[in-house]
């Protein structure tokens, strides 16, 4: 599908994280389809976007996922600043920080001066999730978990759209419910915030939690892109430096919603005029 300069959404930045790509989780399908609606001066890949520990355990890359990466590298060669932010499925990529590949920079972390003069601290957030970092067999064996959750959420979602129900998160539901996951969460948020104060930010813009968000904790506004797994969101900033979450699916069925209306009226616009 050719990209519709006319409907594109051009803005300052782009955040994206957690796509996961070498994953059978990964809605790469609909991640292009956002590439091609939304363009950026900047774009800042916020780690976790190639996932090399399933790669490691056996070897997945369908087209789609190579397509994303071929339209990523479109962008740079039109012109858009691309920053790759290794997470800890990609830290492979840690051993190469400073250097550019394909015209993508690497690096560890990132101060963002949006266009109104915030900064931002922009990493992947993994150096704070304690379990990553003193317990990594125990982050495999989370891991593991987590896509046999998302092998059993593809499941239902069949089941849920054959009775007409909308899309349903079994392992987001989780972590909200269970206490602990609740707990992490906040405990998560907290502690990037209270880096980006360290590193005399205005507010911090992470991933790796696999949930979008946009809140002021102790005056620093902590934003997390989400993931391209289940949630499929991402930040962008706009031209007056306004940062926003986005839910693609949720655009896609407002843009759905408008089509159909424009459909419906149409015709009585046609009756009346005759």
């Amino acid at each position: 599908m050719a990209e519709d300069p006319e409907k594109t959404t051009r803005v300052r930045t782009l955040f994206l994280s957690d796509m996961h790509l070498g994953t059978k989780g990964c809605q790469a399908g609909l991640l292009l389809d956002f590439l091609r609606d939304y363009d950026a001066d900047t774009i800042y890949l916020v780690g976790d976007i190639v996932d090399g520990w399933q790669l490691r355990s056996g070897w997945y890359w369908p087209q789609a996922h190579n397509d994303v990466v071929q339209k990523l590298l479109r962008k740079v060669r039109k012109g858009t600043h691309i920053v790759y932010v290794p997470g800890n499925h990609d830290e492979f990529l840690r051993d190469f920080l400073g250097t550019t590949f394909g015209g993508i920079e690497i690096a560890d972390s990132r101060i963002h001066v949006a266009a109104d003069g915030k900064r931002y601290l922009v990493i992947h957030g993994d150096q704070f999730d304690m379990v990553v970092r003193h317990s990594k067999w125990l982050a495999h064996l989370g891991d593991g978990a987590y896509t046999a959750a998302l092998t059993l959420n593809t499941i239902l979602n069949k089941v849920r759209r054959r009775l007409g129900l909308a899309y349903w998160s079994l392992s987001a539901w989780a972590k909200l419910k269970v206490k602990n996951a609740v707990n992490f969460i906040s405990s998560f948020e907290t502690l990037l915030a209270e880096e980006a104060r360290r590193q005399n930010a205005d507010g911090v813009i992470c991933g790796h939690i696999h949930h979008a968000a946009k809140r002021e904790i102790s005056g620093l506004t902590y934003l997390n892109t989400g993931d391209w797994v289940e949630s499929c969101t991402g930040i962008v900033e706009h031209y007056d430096g306004t940062m926003e979450v986005l839910h693609y699916p949720s655009i896609l069925r407002a843009r759905a919603a408008q089509v159909a209306e424009t459909v419906a009226v149409a015709p009585q616009g046609r009756r009346a005029v005759a």
